[in-house]
Protein backbone atom coordinates (compact mmCIF):
# COMPACT_ATOMS: atom_id res chain seq x y z
CA UNK A 1 0.00 0.00 0.00
CA UNK A 2 1.76 3.06 0.26
CA UNK A 3 4.32 2.90 -1.22
CA UNK A 4 3.68 -0.30 -1.68
CA UNK A 5 1.71 -1.25 -4.80
CA UNK A 6 -0.96 -4.10 -4.27
CA UNK A 7 -3.32 -5.38 -6.08
CA UNK A 8 -7.91 -5.07 -5.60
CA UNK A 9 -7.53 -8.42 -4.72
CA UNK A 10 -4.68 -8.23 -2.09
CA UNK A 11 -6.41 -5.06 -0.68
CA UNK A 12 -9.86 -6.26 -0.16
CA UNK A 13 -8.46 -9.44 1.79
CA UNK A 14 -7.03 -6.91 4.63
CA UNK A 15 -9.68 -7.19 6.97
CA UNK A 16 -8.94 -4.45 10.18
CA UNK A 17 -9.40 -5.05 13.09
CA UNK A 18 -12.36 -3.55 15.23
CA UNK A 19 -11.20 -0.30 16.26
CA UNK A 20 -9.06 0.89 18.86
CA UNK A 21 -9.66 3.98 20.61
CA UNK A 22 -8.21 5.90 23.62
CA UNK A 23 -11.68 6.97 24.73
CA UNK A 24 -15.06 6.92 23.63
CA UNK A 25 -17.32 9.67 23.87
CA UNK A 26 -19.87 8.93 20.91
CA UNK A 27 -21.15 5.99 18.68
CA UNK A 28 -19.97 6.01 15.44
CA UNK A 29 -21.68 7.74 12.34
CA UNK A 30 -20.81 6.39 8.57
CA UNK A 31 -21.94 7.20 5.19
CA UNK A 32 -20.31 7.08 1.82
CA UNK A 33 -20.08 10.30 -0.98
CA UNK A 34 -19.18 10.91 -4.14
CA UNK A 35 -17.51 14.41 -3.91
CA UNK A 36 -17.43 16.80 -6.85
CA UNK A 37 -14.25 17.35 -8.85
CA UNK A 38 -14.45 19.82 -11.53
CA UNK A 39 -13.36 17.98 -14.58
CA UNK A 40 -12.45 15.14 -13.11
CA UNK A 41 -14.41 11.85 -11.95
CA UNK A 42 -16.06 11.92 -8.83
CA UNK A 43 -13.99 11.46 -5.61
CA UNK A 44 -15.15 8.09 -3.26
CA UNK A 45 -15.32 9.15 -0.12
CA UNK A 46 -16.44 7.57 3.70
CA UNK A 47 -17.38 9.73 5.98
CA UNK A 48 -17.11 9.05 9.73
CA UNK A 49 -18.81 11.28 12.57
CA UNK A 50 -19.83 11.25 16.15
CA UNK A 51 -23.68 10.47 17.24
CA UNK A 52 -25.65 9.30 19.53
CA UNK A 53 -27.48 7.00 17.92
CA UNK A 54 -26.87 2.84 18.04
CA UNK A 55 -24.69 1.41 16.34
CA UNK A 56 -25.14 -2.09 14.45
CA UNK A 57 -23.04 -4.39 12.96
CA UNK A 58 -22.56 -3.20 9.09
CA UNK A 59 -20.34 -4.54 6.02
CA UNK A 60 -18.21 -1.91 4.86
CA UNK A 61 -17.08 -3.57 1.46
CA UNK A 62 -14.64 -6.59 2.95
CA UNK A 63 -14.52 -4.81 6.26
CA UNK A 64 -16.99 -5.60 9.22
CA UNK A 65 -17.63 -2.65 11.40
CA UNK A 66 -20.27 -1.48 14.46
CA UNK A 67 -21.18 1.82 13.20
CA UNK A 68 -24.78 4.08 12.79
CA UNK A 69 -25.28 4.37 8.67
CA UNK A 70 -26.40 7.82 7.89
CA UNK A 71 -27.06 8.48 11.69
CA UNK A 72 -27.53 12.41 13.26
CA UNK A 73 -24.80 14.30 13.65
CA UNK A 74 -23.99 14.72 17.16
CA UNK A 75 -23.73 18.38 17.83
CA UNK A 76 -22.36 21.16 16.07
CA UNK A 77 -18.91 22.85 16.68
CA UNK A 78 -17.39 19.43 15.79
CA UNK A 79 -13.54 19.82 14.36
CA UNK A 80 -12.84 17.92 10.67
CA UNK A 81 -9.77 15.47 9.78
CA UNK A 82 -9.45 14.15 6.46
CA UNK A 83 -7.37 11.01 6.13
CA UNK A 84 -4.92 10.83 3.11
CA UNK A 85 -4.07 7.20 2.11
CA UNK A 86 -0.85 5.91 0.95
CA UNK A 87 -0.68 4.54 -3.06
CA UNK A 88 -2.34 1.62 -3.81
CA UNK A 89 -4.05 2.08 -0.84
CA UNK A 90 -7.91 3.49 -0.36
CA UNK A 91 -10.61 4.56 2.37
CA UNK A 92 -10.55 1.87 4.56
CA UNK A 93 -6.79 1.66 4.49
CA UNK A 94 -6.66 3.33 8.03
CA UNK A 95 -10.07 2.56 9.32
CA UNK A 96 -9.25 1.76 13.01
CA UNK A 97 -7.85 5.17 13.21
CA UNK A 98 -11.04 6.81 11.44
CA UNK A 99 -13.21 5.24 13.89
CA UNK A 100 -11.23 5.79 17.04
CA UNK A 101 -11.00 9.78 15.89
CA UNK A 102 -15.15 9.53 15.41
CA UNK A 103 -15.47 8.01 18.70
CA UNK A 104 -13.82 11.04 20.33
CA UNK A 105 -15.70 13.60 18.78
CA UNK A 106 -14.18 14.07 15.01
CA UNK A 107 -15.47 14.55 12.15
CA UNK A 108 -13.21 12.40 10.08
CA UNK A 109 -13.65 12.07 5.94
CA UNK A 110 -11.48 9.18 4.04
CA UNK A 111 -11.44 9.94 -0.25
CA UNK A 112 -9.97 7.68 -1.97
CA UNK A 113 -7.72 9.81 -4.46
CA UNK A 114 -8.57 8.98 -8.07
CA UNK A 115 -5.86 7.47 -9.92
CA UNK A 116 -4.14 6.45 -6.78
CA UNK A 117 -5.52 3.74 -4.93
CA UNK A 118 -6.14 -0.63 -4.62
CA UNK A 119 -8.37 -0.24 -7.85
CA UNK A 120 -6.49 2.31 -10.24
CA UNK A 121 -2.80 3.41 -10.11
CA UNK A 122 -3.03 5.06 -13.51
CA UNK A 123 -1.76 8.26 -12.05
CA UNK A 124 0.97 6.80 -9.98
CA UNK A 125 4.39 8.22 -11.55
CA UNK A 126 3.09 10.83 -13.60
CA UNK A 127 3.86 14.74 -12.99
CA UNK A 128 0.23 15.44 -11.86
CA UNK A 129 0.62 12.24 -9.39
CA UNK A 130 0.82 14.34 -6.24
CA UNK A 131 -0.94 17.42 -7.55
CA UNK A 132 -4.24 15.91 -8.24
CA UNK A 133 -3.52 14.41 -4.97
CA UNK A 134 -3.20 17.90 -3.26
CA UNK A 135 -5.90 18.90 -5.29
CA UNK A 136 -8.43 16.25 -3.49
CA UNK A 137 -8.12 17.41 -0.47
CA UNK A 138 -9.18 20.82 -1.48
CA UNK A 139 -12.00 19.47 -2.71
CA UNK A 140 -13.29 17.26 0.00
CA UNK A 141 -13.08 20.25 2.50
CA UNK A 142 -15.16 22.82 -0.10
CA UNK A 143 -17.92 19.52 0.24
CA UNK A 144 -17.51 19.01 3.73
CA UNK A 145 -18.26 22.61 4.44
CA UNK A 146 -20.66 22.79 1.32
CA UNK A 147 -22.85 20.39 -0.04
CA UNK A 148 -22.83 17.12 2.67
CA UNK A 149 -25.42 17.54 5.16
CA UNK A 150 -23.83 18.05 8.01
CA UNK A 151 -21.44 20.79 7.39
CA UNK A 152 -23.50 23.01 9.60
CA UNK A 153 -22.00 20.74 12.57
CA UNK A 154 -18.66 21.54 11.22
CA UNK A 155 -16.41 24.17 12.64
CA UNK A 156 -14.59 25.81 9.78
CA UNK A 157 -11.75 26.76 12.05
CA UNK A 158 -10.94 23.46 13.35
CA UNK A 159 -9.50 21.30 9.77
CA UNK A 160 -6.94 18.81 10.43
CA UNK A 161 -5.07 16.49 8.37
CA UNK A 162 -3.32 13.31 8.46
CA UNK A 163 -1.55 11.23 5.89
CA UNK A 164 0.43 8.02 5.36
CA UNK A 165 3.57 8.01 3.05
CA UNK A 166 2.53 9.24 -0.23
CA UNK A 167 -0.62 10.74 1.98
CA UNK A 168 2.13 12.09 4.27
CA UNK A 169 3.58 14.37 1.26
CA UNK A 170 -0.19 15.25 0.25
CA UNK A 171 -0.82 16.50 3.41
CA UNK A 172 2.49 18.36 3.39
CA UNK A 173 1.53 19.78 0.44
CA UNK A 174 -1.53 21.03 1.29
CA UNK A 175 0.04 23.12 4.56
CA UNK A 176 2.15 24.66 1.95
CA UNK A 177 4.91 22.45 0.99
CA UNK A 178 6.17 22.94 -2.53
CA UNK A 179 7.73 19.56 -3.76
CA UNK A 180 10.35 20.19 -6.36
CA UNK A 181 10.54 17.00 -8.87
CA UNK A 182 13.84 18.04 -9.90
CA UNK A 183 14.97 16.49 -7.04
CA UNK A 184 13.78 12.76 -8.37
CA UNK A 185 16.29 12.55 -10.98
CA UNK A 186 19.68 12.71 -9.21
CA UNK A 187 17.89 11.05 -5.70
CA UNK A 188 16.87 8.06 -8.16
CA UNK A 189 20.63 7.97 -9.72
CA UNK A 190 22.33 7.86 -6.14
CA UNK A 191 19.89 6.54 -4.10
CA UNK A 192 17.30 4.00 -5.95
CA UNK A 193 14.65 3.92 -3.21
CA UNK A 194 11.40 1.75 -3.53
CA UNK A 195 9.82 5.06 -4.90
CA UNK A 196 11.77 5.34 -7.63
CA UNK A 197 10.35 1.69 -9.41
CA UNK A 198 6.99 3.52 -9.11
CA UNK A 199 8.18 6.37 -11.75
CA UNK A 200 8.41 5.04 -15.36
CA UNK A 201 11.57 7.31 -16.32
CA UNK A 202 13.03 8.84 -13.03
CA UNK A 203 15.81 10.10 -14.88
CA UNK A 204 14.24 12.42 -17.16
CA UNK A 205 13.33 16.40 -16.67
CA UNK A 206 9.88 16.66 -14.80
CA UNK A 207 8.28 20.18 -14.29
CA UNK A 208 6.57 20.96 -10.95
CA UNK A 209 2.94 21.15 -11.31
CA UNK A 210 0.95 23.67 -9.49
CA UNK A 211 0.29 22.39 -6.56
CA UNK A 212 -2.84 22.95 -4.28
CA UNK A 213 -2.34 24.53 -0.80
CA UNK A 214 -5.47 24.93 1.51
CA UNK A 215 -4.71 27.47 4.21
CA UNK A 216 -7.99 25.96 5.97
CA UNK A 217 -5.98 23.41 7.56
CA UNK A 218 -4.91 24.30 10.95
CA UNK A 219 -3.07 21.34 12.07
CA UNK A 220 -1.21 18.16 10.37
CA UNK A 221 0.09 14.74 11.59
CA UNK A 222 1.93 12.88 8.90
CA UNK A 223 3.41 8.98 9.22
CA UNK A 224 6.26 7.62 7.00
CA UNK A 225 6.35 10.59 4.37
CA UNK A 226 7.39 8.60 0.88
CA UNK A 227 8.91 10.96 -1.51
CA UNK A 228 10.70 13.22 0.90
CA UNK A 229 13.89 13.74 -0.64
CA UNK A 230 11.91 16.07 -2.87
CA UNK A 231 11.51 18.95 -0.75
CA UNK A 232 14.77 21.03 -0.69
CA UNK A 233 15.93 23.49 1.42
CA UNK A 234 12.47 26.05 1.03
CA UNK A 235 10.40 23.77 -0.14
CA UNK A 236 8.79 23.31 3.20
CA UNK A 237 9.82 27.51 4.13
CA UNK A 238 5.88 28.42 4.09
CA UNK A 239 4.48 25.94 6.18
CA UNK A 240 3.20 27.59 9.52
CA UNK A 241 0.99 24.90 10.42
CA UNK A 242 1.99 22.40 13.93
CA UNK A 243 3.05 19.57 12.15
CA UNK A 244 3.52 15.87 14.21
CA UNK A 245 5.61 13.48 12.52
CA UNK A 246 5.95 9.38 12.92
CA UNK A 247 8.70 7.01 11.47
CA UNK A 248 9.41 2.86 11.98
CA UNK A 249 12.50 1.91 12.62
CA UNK A 250 11.80 -0.20 10.47
CA UNK A 251 10.54 1.21 7.34
CA UNK A 252 12.81 -0.57 4.76
CA UNK A 253 10.05 1.41 1.80
CA UNK A 254 10.40 4.92 2.46
CA UNK A 255 13.48 5.17 4.79
CA UNK A 256 14.12 7.22 7.35
CA UNK A 257 17.28 9.48 6.49
CA UNK A 258 16.21 10.17 2.76
CA UNK A 259 12.67 11.20 3.70
CA UNK A 260 11.53 11.29 7.20
CA UNK A 261 15.06 12.98 8.49
CA UNK A 262 14.81 15.35 6.00
CA UNK A 263 11.41 16.94 6.39
CA UNK A 264 12.15 16.84 9.92
CA UNK A 265 15.24 18.84 9.19
CA UNK A 266 13.15 21.53 7.29
CA UNK A 267 10.42 22.09 9.97
CA UNK A 268 10.58 24.02 13.08
CA UNK A 269 13.07 22.39 15.54
CA UNK A 270 9.65 22.37 17.60
CA UNK A 271 7.97 20.06 15.65
CA UNK A 272 6.63 17.30 17.46
CA UNK A 273 8.53 13.91 16.25
CA UNK A 274 6.99 9.95 17.58
CA UNK A 275 9.43 7.30 16.32
CA UNK A 276 8.27 3.87 16.31
CA UNK A 277 10.83 1.04 17.33
CA UNK A 278 10.03 -2.09 15.26
CA UNK A 279 7.52 -0.68 13.02
CA UNK A 280 7.65 -0.84 9.53
CA UNK A 281 6.53 1.01 6.55
CA UNK A 282 3.33 -0.98 6.14
CA UNK A 283 2.65 -1.36 10.55
CA UNK A 284 0.06 2.48 10.22
CA UNK A 285 -2.31 0.21 7.94
CA UNK A 286 -4.94 -0.97 10.36
CA UNK A 287 -4.48 -3.94 12.22
CA UNK A 288 -5.19 -7.39 10.82
CA UNK A 289 -7.76 -10.08 12.46
CA UNK A 290 -5.55 -12.40 10.74
CA UNK A 291 -2.50 -11.67 9.34
CA UNK A 292 -2.16 -14.95 7.22
CA UNK A 293 -4.63 -13.53 4.92
CA UNK A 294 -2.22 -11.38 3.75
CA UNK A 295 0.77 -11.49 5.43
CA UNK A 296 2.63 -8.77 3.10
CA UNK A 297 0.69 -6.26 4.12
CA UNK A 298 -0.62 -7.94 7.38
CA UNK A 299 2.94 -8.89 9.38
CA UNK A 300 5.16 -6.78 11.26
CA UNK A 301 8.65 -7.92 12.41
CA UNK A 302 8.73 -10.48 15.11
CA UNK A 303 7.80 -8.88 18.76
CA UNK A 304 5.68 -6.29 17.39
CA UNK A 305 2.42 -5.80 18.44
CA UNK A 306 0.43 -3.62 15.80
CA UNK A 307 -2.90 -3.70 17.17
CA UNK A 308 -1.20 -2.01 20.30
CA UNK A 309 0.81 0.24 18.69
CA UNK A 310 -2.51 1.27 17.25
CA UNK A 311 -3.60 1.70 20.36
CA UNK A 312 -0.93 4.52 21.01
CA UNK A 313 -1.16 5.85 17.51
CA UNK A 314 -4.94 6.52 17.86
CA UNK A 315 -4.39 8.51 21.22
CA UNK A 316 -1.66 10.35 20.38
CA UNK A 317 -3.56 11.67 17.55
CA UNK A 318 -6.36 12.86 19.24
CA UNK A 319 -4.30 14.43 21.99
CA UNK A 320 -2.83 15.78 18.90
CA UNK A 321 -5.75 17.41 17.31
CA UNK A 322 -7.37 18.33 20.19
CA UNK A 323 -4.49 20.77 21.31
CA UNK A 324 -4.22 22.42 18.52
CA UNK A 325 -8.14 22.12 16.88
CA UNK A 326 -9.39 22.52 20.42
CA UNK A 327 -11.22 19.90 22.32
CA UNK A 328 -14.51 18.80 20.49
Amino acid sequence: MLMATVTAAAALAVLPAPAVAAEQMYQVGFEQAAIPDADHAPIAAIIWYPTAAEARDIQVGPVAIKAAPSAPIARSGLPLLIISHGTGAGAISHVDTAIALAQAGFVVVTPTHSGDNYEDESNVGKPAWLADRSRHIVRTIDFMLGSWRGSLNIDENKIGIFGFSAGATTALISIGGEPDLGRLAPHCATQPEFVCRLYPAPAAAVENPSWSHDPRISAAAIAAPGLGFLFGPDSLAKVKTPVQIWAGSDDKIVPYASNTANVRALLPKTTEYRPVQGAGHLSFLSPCPDPSVMPAICTDKPGFDRTAFHAELNAALITFFRAHLAAP
